[in-house]
C-alpha cells in the first residue's frame, strides 16, 4: 500500500521495513525439547524427512487385495490371507485375494484394493466380486505424502498442530527451536490504578499493563512485568535500565508524546537510542523505536486502543522477526465492501475497528460508532481492522482492505 509523505510522520510501511529489518539482525539461542512442549514455537532448523510417508502401500478400504490379472472372466475368488493394519503380510498366491483393511501394507503380487461394499462374501467363504476393479484402484502409493529427503518444514516456521503432527508423521521424537523471547513491559503514569484499588478523582484503571501482557502470552513470548512508572525522568530512567537487564525487547506503554510530563522520549536520549517516533497511523500516532543499551525498545501510546493497534500493526512485526520467524509475517489483507461512508479524508492510514455483517449485497464491514482511541471496548466488539488509506474518502459500497484479528495472530 503506497503513501504520500505527512510532515513530520514516517509512513506506516516504511517503519514496518524499519521493524522488519531490525528484528532480523539478532535471534535467540537454540534448544531442543519434545514435540509435545513445542506447540506455537519457532523452529531453528529445516527438517528434512529420513523416510517415505506412508513406509509402504496401503489399502485405503476396507476391502480385499487381489492382482487384477487375475480378472480375465473369472469373478469368484478363494480368499488366501488376513491382512491388519500393522501386520506383515505374505506374497498374494496367484488366482486368490487377501482380506485386507485399512492402512494395511498391500502384499507383494497385488495391485488394486477392491471395497468390501463391492463383494458378495458366499456359504462356502469363496468371494464374488461385483464391481469393475482397475490397477492401483484404492492403494496409497508408497510416499504419497512425503519422499525421503524431502524438506517438509522450514526454518522460520511457528509450529502449529499441523506442523507437529508433520514431525511425528516421519518419527521425529525432538525439534530444535528458538528460544521463547523475554519481552520487559512497563506502563507510565501517575493517573494508573491497577484492577482491585479504589479510584481517586482523575485516576483511570491500567488496562494497557493486562493488556500488554496478555498479547505477549498469546504471541508466545515471556512476558516480564515492569510494573508502573512514576511521572518524572529518574523514575524513567531507573526503570528503563533495570529491564534492559531483564529482557530481550523492552516495551512501554504512556509517555512518548511531548507534554510536560511524557518523559521516555528524554530517557531515551539519555541512556540509548531512537529510530522512529511519529508515525503517520491512527489510531497512535506517537510511537517510539529505538534501543535502550544494547536492547531493543519500542514505546507505544498510552490510549487503550492506540496501544491495541499498534502493537498488532507495528510492534508485533518486530517481535515476530526477533523471535527467529521468516514466513506467514504480514497477513493478506481480504477486500470487502464497506457499509459505512467516509467523507472526510484523513492525514494518516486509519485502522478501523470493524465487524463482519451478512447483508443481501454479500459479506461487508461494520464500522463500530466509536473510533476513539481511548475505546477498548470497539476492539472486544470488533472481528478485525479495516484500512483506510491516508488522503482517501470511502462510499458505502466501496472494497476496504480487511485484516481479520485471527490473521494478526489474536483471538
Amino acid at each position: 500500500m503506497s503513501e504520500c509523505p505527512t510532515h513530520g510522520l514516517m509512513p506506516v510501511d516504511t517503519a514496518i521495513e524499519i521493524l522488519q529489518r531490525a528484528g532480523r539482525q539478532k535471534t535467540p539461542a537454540i534448544e531442543e525439547m519434545s514435540l509435545i512442549e513445542a506447540l506455537g514455537r519457532v523452529l531453528a532448523e529445516d527438517v528434512i524427512s529420513s523416510l517415505d510417508v506412508p513406509p509402504q502401500a496401503n489399502s485405503a478400504m476396507d476391502g480385499y487385495a487381489l492382482n487384477t490379472a487375475d480378472l480375465n472372466g473369472e469373478m469368484i475368488f478363494t480368499v488366501s490371507q488376513r491382512i491388519a493394519a500393522g501386520s506383515q503380510p505374505s506374497a498374494l498366491q496367484q488366482g486368490t485375494i487377501a482380506r485386507i483393511f485399512t492402512g494395511a501394507v498391500i502384499p507383494n503380487g497385488a495391485n488394486a484394493v477392491v471395497m468390501q461394499e463391492d463383494c458378495q462374501v458366499l456359504a462356502d467363504g469363496r468371494v464374488k466380486i461385483v464391481a469393475t476393479v482397475k490397477d492401483q484402484e484404492n492403494i496409497r502409493p508408497q510416499g504419497q505424502d512425503i519422499v525421503s529427503g524431502q524438506q517438509i518444514l522450514q526454518q522460520g516456521e511457528r509450529l502449529t498442530a499441523a506442523a507437529i503432527g508433520l514431525l511425528a508423521t516421519i518419527g521425529q521424537p525432538t525439534v530444535r527451536v528458538y528460544q521463547r523471547l523475554k519481552v520487559a513491559f512497563l506502563s507510565t503514569g501517575d493517573e494508573l490504578v491497577e484492577a482491585g484499588q479504589p479510584l481517586a478523582i482523575g485516576q483511570i484503571y491500567n488496562s494497557n499493563r493486562s493488556l500488554i501482557h496478555s498479547l505477549l502470552n498469546e504471541m508466545g513470548f515471556i512476558a516480564i512485568d515492569g510494573g508502573v512508572i512514576a511521572d518524572n525522568l529518574p523514575a524513567t530512567l531507573a526503570a528503563f535500565k533495570k529491564a534492559a537487564q531483564l529482557a530481550d525487547v523492552i516495551i512501554s506503554t504512556g509517555g512518548v508524546s511531548v507534554g510536560e510530563e511524557d518523559h521516555v522520549k528524554a530517557a531515551i536520549d539519555q541512556c540509548g537510542e531512537l529510530d522512529l517516533w511519529k508515525i503517520a497511523i491512527k489510531p497512535g500516532k506517537p510511537l517510539a523505536f529505538g534501543r535502550i543499551g544494547d536492547v531493543p525498545f519500542i514505546g507505544l501510546p498510552g490510549n487503550p486502543q492506540s496501544v491495541w493497534v499498534t502493537f498488532l500493526i507495528l510492534a508485533r512485526q518486530f517481535l515476530l522477526n526477533r523471535q527467529g520467524q521468516r514466513h506467514k509475517l504480514l497477513p493478506y489483507a481480504i477486500p470487502i465492501a464497506a457499509d459505512f461512508a467516509i467523507h472526510k479524508s484523513q492525514k494518516r492510514r486509519e485502522y478501523l475497528r470493524v465487524r463482519l455483517n451478512v447483508s443481501e449485497a454479500g459479506l461487508v464491514l461494520q464500522r463500530h460508532n466509536n473510533q476513539s482511541s481511548g475505546v477498548l471496548s470497539s476492539a472486544v466488539w470488533a472481528d478485525g481492522l479495516a484500512i483506510v488509506e491516508m488522503g482517501q474518502t470511502v462510499a458505502e459500497g466501496d472494497f476496504l482492505p480487511f485484516l481479520s484479528f485471527s490473521s494478526l495472530g489474536v483471538a
